[in-house]
């Protein structure tokens, strides 16, 4: 298996991506959300790019069973129904229903992915999961891994996330893996660090949610495998993959 890490969507190599399997991950917080979503019975998430894309996405799915989701600096956008904080994502909240999801970093990543074959989100919430949904498709010749960074730049815990599940797809297919030097990179931090609510609160996504009082997302954020959900995109939602 070849696989390619990028940590950061303008590192990435886009011309790579319709040929290959895509795993996205932006672990604090849109990733963790869409799992949170997706195990607490929503039926599928759109990502879009912009505030404006994602306003008429909804209108036209239907607002009856349509909720707008998303954040800009952390914030939950203005006359939106949630922000991207994962304790907001509960089964009385969103079971039953579609969200349309526009976060700063995350969502533009899918959408920069849109083209890939298969296309699955990771959080440390669903590390597992993804990792043997990976193992389990024979036919994963090229792996991706994308993180969505932080405002175009590297993100700690996004690198970490991916060290994590590469970590256990080559510990389940076999170590044989023909790996990009981010991929190593990657691989190396997963060796030397584990993810906590303390260790994300160290981390410049994690200073920036305690600016805004936020900082209790993070107990979710850095829950290893608190879900079984692989959430996978079909006709431009995420939805659960096999369900």
């Amino acid at each position: 298996m070849r696989v390619s890490v990028f940590f950061t969507v303008a590192q990435a190599d886009l011309a790579l991506l319709p040929e290959a399997t895509v795993v996205v991950i932006d672990a604090v917080r849109a990733t963790t959300s869409i799992v949170e979503a997706l195990a607490n019975g929503a039926r599928g998430i759109f990502p879009t790019a912009s505030t404006e894309e994602a306003v008429k996405l909804a209108a036209s799915l239907g607002r009856d069973d349509t909720l707008l989701c998303g954040e800009r600096k952390g914030v939950k956008i203005e006359g939106f129904d949630l922000g991207n904080s994962p304790g907001e994502y509960t089964p009385d909240v969103v079971d039953g229903k579609r969200l349309v999801m526009s976060t700063t970093n995350g969502t533009g990543a899918f959408v920069a992915a849109q083209e890939a074959p298969r296309l699955l989100a990771c959080a440390f919430t669903n590390l597992s999961a993804v990792a043997k949904a990976l193992t389990a498709d024979e036919g994963t010749d090229h792996l991706v891994v994308l993180c969505a960074g932080r405002q175009g730049r590297f993100a700690l815990e996004d690198a970490l996330c991916a060290g994590h599940v590469l970590r256990r797809v080559l510990d389940q297919s076999g170590p044989e893996a023909d790996l990009n030097d981010a991929g190593r990179a990657a691989l190396t931090l997963a060796g030397a660090l584990h993810p906590t609510a303390d260790f994300l609160l160290g981390t410049a996504a994690g200073k920036a949610l305690d600016e805004i009082d936020l900082a209790g997302d993070l107990a979710v954020c850095g829950e290893l495998d608190r879900h079984a959900v692989v959430p996978e995109m079909r006709d431009q939602a995420l939805t659960v993959r096999g369900g």
